[in-house]
């Protein structure tokens, strides 16, 4: 029986699945990576870790599944996104630290690009808006601040690329330099309604188009896998970003069908179809996938910088919880958050505020306040932001949204899921295998090796483990979400003051 193996690089963990051709689990790896924080608003990876621990735990998810390489049908990947790396083409060897997508630290740089009236065509070009979350001007800060990297990017003597580029190029002993239309058009250097770098955009970015990779569909087979690797050579067959492989492994193929994805941050698409939509509420117009040599296909999208990271920063940063999962426990304990109100912009908002000087806050203290509320507004900030983006996300489309498809971390939680469901009005869905990420790459690998013949015959595939339905009043929903806004407009533009 076929197997199919997916490489999942995400912002703290690398994690690799081993799938059936029914879609279930057959084993499962994961390895926690290093987060660098150098300065404040600065994060960074070791590129040699990610590649490493994603080496280790595909092996390592082989074993458990107790199939050799001849089982395994074809590699998907799926990564962190707008993260970059640069690294020297002959050696393989990375110039610097990855610069991770919450990184802060070219906000400068395009503060500076939009007093010079580009925001616009940036923003009609690449769907997305000038933020430092997204790939580009990360790449300028690589170029201008490493000692010689211009120059010897000028030679042709360095690559970039989004951790995709990056894994596939390590998977393929250096002979492949490729990613996907998805990644490719999160990098603001790509014209998604072409598909393609953009002559303008790298002028603007100062990017030599040597050092990109080449962009491909997210099927068919774009790098072969080195053989002393897994014992015999794979080939990589579907590529797309976190995001965009998630979106699919909810199988959201028709138009106004929506996911949200519950990690570091929560990541909230709508798929659109093949014609793009351009946002006027401060969303993102995103390639979705490209099928083969099919027409691109396109979703809106709402980022939200902190979401998971505000549990990580209960645990860690407090040290109010000993596990991530004992945020639940805790805030059982009170039956709200007693009219506190946490703002987790610890790195600025994401949609639809798109504020790089906002700052975390926490409203609404009172002497009565106890760590259980805290932690309850920790998990209720997480719904808040989601909430909206799916404002915005249905004015945009026109759509009306009756169910919420969910996956990730988080949405492990009963508590976090019926707050969510409550405070948007509408069904939320959580699947049987809430690994859709790793399961979406697994889904385009399949396809790019003909082991399915279309997106149809997936469908079956799908089980829904339990759907929350709002309980909560209307009127009190609508209080709630007042007091939010309130709160977030605290938050703003506080870095500036």
């Amino acid at each position: 029986m076929p197997h199919l193996l997916a490489l999942d690089q995400g912002t703290t963990s690398s994690r690799a699945i081993v799938f059936t051709e029914e879609g279930a689990v057959a084993g499962l790896a994961q390895r926690e990576l290093t987060q660098f924080y150098p300065s404040p608003g600065l994060v960074e990876h070791d590129p040699d870790e990610i590649w490493s621990t994603q080496l280790l735990t595909a092996q390592q998810a082989m074993r458990e599944a107790g199939v050799g390489p001849a089982d395994i049908a074809a590699i998907g990947v799926t990564n962190q996104r707008e993260t970059v790396v640069m690294w020297e083409r002959r050696s393989g060897h990375p110039i610097h630290r990855a610069i991770v997508w919450q990184d802060r630290r070219t906000t400068a740089l395009l503060d500076d690009l939009r007093r010079a009236g580009h925001e616009p065509l940036i923003r009609e070009r690449t769907g997305l808006v000038l933020d430092p979350y997204f790939s580009g001007s990360k790449i300028t800060w690589l170029l201008d601040h490493v000692p010689g990297a211009r120059a010897r990017a000028e030679r042709g003597e360095l690559a970039v690329g989004t951790v995709d580029a990056w894994l596939l190029n390590r998977l393929s002993a250096g002979a492949a330099h490729v990613t996907d239309v998805s990644n490719a058009s999160r990098t603001m250097l790509c014209d998604i309604r072409r598909g393609c770098w953009d002559d303008t955009l790298l002028e603007l970015f100062r990017v030599p188009p040597a050092l990109l990779p080449e962009i491909r569909p997210s099927i068919g087979v774009v790098a072969e896998s080195d053989p002393a690797l897994f014992g015999r050579s794979l080939p990589v067959a579907g590529v797309a970003g976190d995001q965009q492989a998630a979106l699919f492994g909810q199988l959201c193929g028709q138009p106004g069908m929506v996911k949200n994805t519950y990690g570091t941050g929560c990541f909230m698409l709508m798929y659109t179809g093949r014609q793009p939509v351009e946002s006027r509420h401060q969303l993102l117009t995103t390639i979705a996938w490209q099928l083969g040599n099919q027409p691109l296909e396109y979703a809106l999208e709402g980022s939200v910088f902190i979401a998971g990271a505000a549990i990580q920063w209960l645990r860690d940063g407090l040290g109010l919880i000993g596990s991530a999962s004992d945020i639940n426990g805790l805030a059982a304990r009170v039956p709200d958050a007693g009219g506190l109100y946490l703002v987790p912009a610890f790195t600025g908002l994401g949609a639809p505020y798109w504020d790089p000087h906002a700052r975390g806050c926490l409203v609404g203290i009172t002497r009565g306040a106890t760590a259980a509320h805290l932690a309850r507004a920790v998990l209720e900030s997480i719904a808040f932001q989601v909430a909206d983006v799916l404002e915005a996300m249905v004015a945009d489309s026109g759509s009306s949204v009756t169910e919420l498809r969910v996956d990730g971390g988080a949405a492990a939680s009963d508590l976090l899921l019926q707050f969510q469901a409550d405070v948007l009005g509408v069904a939320v869905q959580r699947p049987a295998i809430t690994e859709t990420t790793a399961l979406g790459a697994a889904y385009l690998a399949g396809l790019g090796v003909n082991l399915w013949r279309g997106i149809p015959e997936l469908a079956g595939q799908r089980q829904v483990e339990r759907t929350f339905v709002p309980r909560m009043p209307a009127a009190e929903r609508e209080t709630r979400r007042a007091h939010w806004r309130r709160a977030v407009e605290r938050a703003k533009g506080w870095s500036e003051s």
